[in-house]
């Protein structure tokens, strides 16, 4: 019998999880194991501290469901999330940035048609974004479908909402045959995080701004080419330079700019001022 020390535990525990029948999880469990060693011995962690961890983790599961993902928020503000993006979307230098996905995507939006309107009575100020979708060489993409969704002027998803039944501030736009697209909604308000569960308790331990820029999201995904996860912020918005998850790029800084009452890009005129948004999504291809 080989008795366990703090001098030989790492190795006794790597050697155990390199048993895994998968050798990619074999090569995950042992690094992770490693590095979790390291770390305790590092800042010397006392059981307290690793019992207050343990508890925080509990929590942070307890209080996500399907409308929050209090899970992936924790790896958004640890700069965990745009690390992965970064490291597996290694893109050419004119494809749109990828950035985080975050924890307010829901599946099954609805299908929109072009120019129509997403924000269906929410308030706000009228914003049209339309653009193109095309390839690396400028060769339109029709037929793709742009999966947008967005927060309301206080800063507040459909998920964060009680009672809301229906979809809200989300939707899905296809591109027409010439690659163009046009989505109708409203301005978008910077937000904070929610502060109400264990990651809040631990921002707030910080001097960390919890806030996010005012942004749009948009999901991307064409059979050959590279799916794309992004936002678009706008421009001079709050907290572009401390975006609580760090997901903020200045390729995709974009401004909204005023309009007076007339000519839409949809073809239509309106009777309000209104606010236009140009930007122009490059896809890359697979392989």
């Amino acid at each position: 019998m080989q008795l366990v020390t703090e001098d030989n535990i790492t190795d006794l525990a790597v050697e155990r999880w390199a048993t895994a029948r998968e050798p990619r999880t074999a090569e995950l469990m042992t690094a992770l194991v490693r590095h979790l060693h390291d770390f305790a011995r590092e800042v010397r962690l006392t059981e307290a501290e690793w019992m207050a961890a343990i508890q925080w983790l509990t929590r942070t599961g307890q209080i996500s469901d399907e409308k929050r993902e209090e899970f992936i928020l924790a790896s958004d503000v640890l700069g965990l999330s745009m690390l992965v993006v970064q490291m597996n979307h290694q893109l050419d230098a004119k494809a749109t940035p990828a950035t985080v996905l975050g924890p307010f995507h829901i599946d099954g939006s609805p299908e929109l048609d072009y120019a129509a309107d997403m924000s269906d009575g929410v308030p706000g100020a009228t914003l049209y974004l339309h653009g193109t979708v095309t390839d690396l060489d400028g060769k339109p993409v029709g037929g793709a479908v742009l999966d947008v969704w967005q927060a309301d002027t206080e800063g507040a998803y459909e998920s964060q909402i009680a009672d809301i039944d229906e979809a809200r501030l989300r939707a899905k736009y296809t591109t027409r045959e010439d690659g163009s697209y046009c989505v109708r909604t409203i301005a978008p308000k910077g937000y904070t995080i929610p502060m109400d569960g264990p990651i809040g308790e631990l921002i707030g331990r910080t001097e960390i701004s919890h806030f996010r820029p005012a942004h749009i999201h948009f999901l991307i995904n064409v059979p050959g080419y590279e799916p794309l996860i992004t936002h678009l912020f706008q421009e001079g918005a709050e907290y572009l330079d401390s975006d609580v998850v760090f997901g903020t790029k200045q390729e995709l800084v974009i401004p909204f700019e005023p309009r007076d009452p007339g000519a839409t890009p949809d073809g239509g005129t309106s009777s309000e001022p209104w606010l236009e948004g140009r930007y122009d999504f490059v896809l890359q291809p697979q392989g």
